[in-house]
This record gives C-alpha cells, structure tokens and sequence, in this order.
C-alpha cells in the first residue's frame, strides 16, 4: 500500500497537461479544488466528474496511477463516511436500530464528503504526475513573486514545498524497504487488532528518521557543492511562457467554475 501512494511522482509524457505551463496547472489546481467545494448538488459534480475524465485522458495518464493514488485512503473515505451517515442528524429517518439511527441527510452529506475526498486525491495526483519537480518549483516561484515586495522568500519557499513534495514518494520507498527488512528478522506487520499493528509500526520510525536526516544532509551537501546560494541572480535555460493551449487551459476551468456557481441556484 505504501508504493501506491502517487502525489509528488512525476510521469514523463508529451501530452497537452504535460506541456502546460507550470503557473497554469497550479492555478488550475487550486480553482478545481475550491470548485469541489463549491457545487453543493450531485448535479452539479457531472460536470466535474467530466473535466476530470476528460483531463485525465488528454494527460494520457493510465487509470491504474489515479486508482493507485486512491488505494492507501480507502480507509480514511470509509471512516468519513461511517461519521458523517451515524453522526449527522436529520428529519428524515432512512435506518433505526437500538442507539443507531441514520438519516437520509447524513447520507447525502457522506457521499459528498467522500466525492470531494476522491477528487481532491485525483486532481492533486494529477498535477505532480503530469509536472517535473523542477517545473513545479519555477511555477511556485513565479507565483509568489509579486509578495516579494512584502518580504515573502518567494526562491526559498517555493524550492522548501517542491523538496517536501518529491521526497514523499522517496520515504515511502524507504519505509517499504525497512518494513521488508524487519519482517525478514521476524517482524509482524500483519496480525493482530488495529492497536497491536500500529505499536508494531512504532520500531520503524527510528531508522526511518535517521535515513530522513540523512537524505537532507546529503541534500545540502549537494547543494553547497554546486554553489547554490538562492534564487538570486539565477538564470533558467527554459522561460516560462504562455501558449495558446494555455489560454484554451484556463478557459475551459473559467466555463467549469461558472457553471458549477450556477449549479447551485439552478439545481438547488
């Protein structure tokens, strides 16, 4: 479960996503995922239901990645729903048994809970899978320099968040490794109740920790090494610029946005 985790793995492509502007897709991202929010009616989630599956097949990214990237929060979804159906009260009673009672409202606000889980999941998966780490960084920066002016460390924040984002697919391979190498000395990750697996999880933060200080002073090291002194003064063989695709892009999220705000009075 832990290598089907896919948010900060970037898959190499030629697709239309792929050659997207880095700003773009960031934007993008973010106007998917308050749009998410927005669209207060299952109506109104065909049309993102549609921008997704249209925007995962442009992006010519397998749907084995997306439902990869969907496998280590089964769980989560599963006990969001259990809470919103048996801790949401209502009018209408659906189900009744002892102290249990079900609502027909606490079921509409768990499949929208866990509507907006899935596709939150999708939508981030598919930004990193679709934009190099190096492309992700210029993109952030870019976005963050107009706060320059208020003291913000645009470079520095923006290479902070894109290390964080490509190290989490490198940790899960190194807990991988751990976990196998103890369960080969006899360790048992397995049996047991939910309690006893988590304790048993417990002896392998050490050396994961150490192998995450590690990695980071390796890191700096590599960086000193090769004179970085921050983003000042640095040069980028390729210039972010704006294309026609784009522009086509951002216009297809604006109709996607407009026409969720208008799902909520139309259907409501």
């Amino acid at each position: 479960m832990i290598k089907d985790i896919t948010i900060g793995q970037y898959i190499p492509g030629d697709s239309f996503v792929h050659k997207l502007d880095p700003r773009v897709k960031i934007l993008i991202s973010l106007a998917y995922i308050v749009d998410l929010f927005i669209v207060n009616n299952f109506k109104g989630y065909i049309f993102i239901v549609l921008f997704t599956f249209i925007s995962i097949y442009i992006s010519k990214i397998h749907l084995r990645y997306i439902y990869k990237g969907l496998k280590p929060i089964f769980v989560l979804i599963l006990i969001t729903a259990l809470l919103n159906i048996f801790m949401t009260g209502g009018t209408t009673v659906v189900f009744k048994w002892q102290f249990l009672t079900v609502y027909r409202e606490g079921i509409v606000l768990a499949a929208f809970m866990v509507l907006r889980l899935v596709f939150l999941i999708i939508g981030t998966s598919l930004l990193t899978l679709t934009t190099s780490p190096i492309e992700l960084t210029d993109g952030i920066e870019k976005l963050l320099n107009p706060f320059k002016r208020i003291g913000v460390p645009a470079h520095e924040l923006a290479m902070m968040m894109t290390i964080a984002l490509r190290f989490i697919p490198t940790l899960m391979d190194e807990t991988d490794k751990i976990m196998k190498a103890q369960t080969a000395r006899g360790a048992d990750f397995e049996s047991g109740n939910l309690v006893k697996r988590a304790k048993n999880l417990i002896p392998i933060l050490v050396p994961l920790f150490i192998s995450s200080f590690r990695r980071a002073d390796e890191l700096a090291m590599a960086m000193e090494s090769r004179c970085y002194r921050g983003g000042e003064g640095r040069t980028r063989m390729k210039i972010l610029k704006l294309t026609g695709r784009d522009y086509t892009a951002t216009a297809a999220t604006a109709v996607l946005v407009a026409v969720s705000v208008m799902s909520r009075f139309v259907f409501s």
